[in-house]
């Protein structure tokens, strides 16, 4: 069986393996052009097109698939295997292989269809998440599923600590549930369209923290983005980036956004109903630090100031 992969990330990169190891011929992969990086703003590759080259797989980086729609059905693929690949795939393309095609999607549908369902499953505070397989069709992730895995949410894990047990339980997701679906040993079952819910992809102004409102939904929105892309919050103008966090629900009176304390532990900031300790931090122009050597480098500079 000819599979044509499309994917962009690390979480990308994993499916591919798993269908490279399992003996699938990979004939192709259509990932997303090359992007300027860092402040240097050279080209870096994704890390499946990197992977591909490795394996000697034939690479396609179309910047816009839906004008390349005849390229990519010239491949003579008989599936194709997509995961946050980046870009909706028209439906001629999907529709053109003798299995058509299926998505490794990262939350349990109908909840989350969009293009960051990790990092809104945390912000939203669920206790869990999984993924779905599932047959593509001309929605966002709206098409039959075909099997599911589920995680847990732990109330300490980061956007990448859920990724990680995600890449985890893909693998039987590959290695067993697919290869039964193409066998025909798996009927796939439409979504109730009732429970949908959206995660859309995240914005630079879903990466500001509002620090007037419950300590829970600021703790569970700065987690949500560890450790990308990354939320922040002004100080003076400046933007500070935050890197690690604590959750602390106590009794206190100060105004939400006061740097109530500068420690060795931390950036302690005020909340509705607790505070918010930051272990790890990022100021205007500065590398990021540890609590510690933020300690040292600014002591109580900041105490009393208030974060907009």
């Amino acid at each position: 069986m000819r599979i044509l992969f499309m994917g962009t990330t690390v979480f990308s990169k994993v499916i591919l393996d798993l269908l490279i190891e399992e003996g699938y011929d990979v004939m192709g992969v259509v990932t997303q052009p090359d992007r300027p990086f860092g402040r240097k703003r050279i080209l870096k590759a994704s890390v499946v097109k990197e992977r591909a080259l490795e394996k000697g797989i034939a690479v396609y980086q179309p910047e816009k698939i839906k004008e390349s729609i005849e390229a990519i059905n010239g491949l003579g693929a008989d599936l194709i295997v997509t995961c946050a690949y980046g870009q909706i795939v028209p439906i001629e393309i999907i529709e053109k292989p003798k299995y058509k095609a299926v998505n490794v999607h990262a939350s349990l549908l109908p909840k989350y269809r969009g293009g960051a369902p990790i990092h809104w499953s945390i912000i939203k505070g669920e206790n869990k998440t999984g993924l779905t397989l599932m047959e593509m069709d001309a929605g966002m992730d709206s098409g039959n599923m075909i099997a599911k895995k589920e995680v847990i949410i732990s109330i300490e894990d980061t956007m990448g600590d859920v990724e990680a047990k995600l890449m985890a339980v893909a693998e039987p997701l590959i290695r067993n549930d697919l290869k039964s679906y193409l066998k025909g040993e798996i009927q796939s079952v439409s979504q109730n369209e009732h429970d949908v819910s959206y995660a859309y992809t995240i914005q630079k102004k879903d990466e500001h923290i509002n620090f007037n409102q419950d300590v829970m939904n600021v703790y569970n929105h700065i987690r949500g983005l560890i450790p990308w892309p990354v939320s922040f919050a002004l100080l003076e103008g400046e933007r500070v980036k935050f890197h690690q966090v604590k959750l602390v629900q106590a009794n206190h009176s100060f105004a939400s956004g006061t740097i109530m304390k500068v420690h060795k532990e931390g950036v302690d900031i005020a909340c509705e109903g607790g505070y918010v300790t930051i272990t790890k931090i990022q100021p205007f122009g500065k590398p990021t630090m540890d609590a510690i050597d933020f300690y040292n480098g600014f002591n109580n500079e900041w105490e009393g100031k208030v974060f907009k």
